[in-house]
């Protein structure tokens, strides 16, 4: 309903840049909303379009943003793969390589290599951030749809995020989400995951504190609905298994010359595997090097792709934890140089400050 105000209720109310600040939608979405009436507007004499933040927070709260928010993203069926894992001392890339084996998934197709990163870096999430004890993983796998959910009983992404980086509300969680680079733990993560994931998959949901916040990259949308409250975050992610979205197309469609805007050894990694995401991975990797060696080389020869993850672990995270001693890595192939480079600069300018 829309209705026109006097000076008088002026002071009390935004215009539409502040509604999407605070909802982390574009001022043209916002538009859409308040036009449909799915939010509630109002006119000044002069036409200027005006929003009370409460009444759109109590809009929020009563339904979905969006047609698809509302109706459920997980098949309507008993999932083809489940566990209940304890998250101490769990370790993404191996659930990742049961579920692989036991799902028959072609972890080299370019949607097995979104799935892998999506899938590890939400984990990775859970086991790092959640304070939690257990996660609830289930999958679900056909001809035409690969889709998984992960729930934990730890602290909620959103309040996690609302607490460590002291924001007044859930929204402005989900505000630094979407941009990326926000985390609680800096020494430890970039904070680009969650956003990288949000952006690879075909639909993307993360609940948290009765908030749900839905990427649908198939129809180019974010939306903001109400959820039941409960304790920890659920994450779902859908994905064509006939994809052929690259991952590296995607990273690259938000970064900016390989920045995100918008005694010495050699490690062969193509001896210990072939595909590298993970940072416990990294970490595995690199343990005890510190105590024999100034330099460890990786070698990256035969190595088609690795994650984000595992390059921020193995160029900044473990040089900031062993001054003194550094990793250079060689033979790499152009995607995999892209990653790593990303990861130095960022190295190099943490460094710097």
């Amino acid at each position: 309903m829309m209705e026109d105000v006097g000076k008088s209720d002026v002071v009390r109310l935004v215009r539409v840049s502040d509604v999407a600040r605070e909802l982390g939608l574009s001022p043209s979405r916002i538009r859409q909303l308040a036009d449909s009436g799915e939010i509630p507007s109002s006119r000044t004499t002069g036409g200027h379009r005006l929003f009370d933040l409460a009444e759109v927070r109590a809009a929020v709260a009563r339904r979905a943003l969006g047609s698809r928010t509302a109706a459920a993203v997980t098949p309507g069926r008993p999932a083809d793969w489940r566990q209940e894992l304890a998250l101490e001392g769990l370790e993404e890339h191996e659930v990742w390589r049961d579920i692989c084996k036991n799902l028959e998934l072609d972890s080299a197709s370019p949607a097995g290599k979104i799935a892998a990163y999506a899938f590890m870096e939400m984990l990775n999430n859970a086991i790092d951030h959640s304070s939690g004890r257990v996660v609830e993983i289930r999958w679900w796998v056909s001809e035409d749809l690969w889709c998984f959910e992960m729930r934990d009983d730890g602290i909620g992404a959103f309040q996690r995020l609302r607490s460590g980086l002291h924001l007044a509300s859930d929204f402005e969680a989900i505000q630094e989400l979407s941009k990326g680079k926000r985390t609680t733990d800096p020494a430890r993560h970039t904070g680009e995951g969650i956003f990288f994931t949000s952006k690879v998959v075909d639909l993307f949901r993360i609940t948290s504190s009765g908030i749900r916040w839905t990427v649908d990259n198939l129809r180019d949308d974010m939306a903001l609905g109400a959820a039941p409250v409960a304790a920890g975050t659920a994450v779902v992610c859908q994905l064509d298994p006939h994809t052929e979205r690259v991952i590296g197309d995607v990273f690259r469609q938000f970064t900016d010359d390989s920045e995100f805007v918008r005694t010495r050894t050699t490690v062969r990694l193509f001896e210990l595997g072939t595909m590298f995401v993970s940072r416990s991975e990294a970490r595995r990797l690199l343990d005890g090097l510190e105590s024999d060696f100034e330099i460890v080389e990786v070698d990256f020869t035969g190595i088609d792709d690795v994650g984000q993850g595992f390059v921020d672990e193995l160029v900044r995270v473990w040089p900031n934890m062993h001054p003194g001693k550094s990793v250079v890595p060689i033979n790499m192939n152009r995607a995999v140089e892209f990653m790593v480079t990303r990861g130095l600069r960022r190295a190099e300018r943490q460094s710097g400050e």
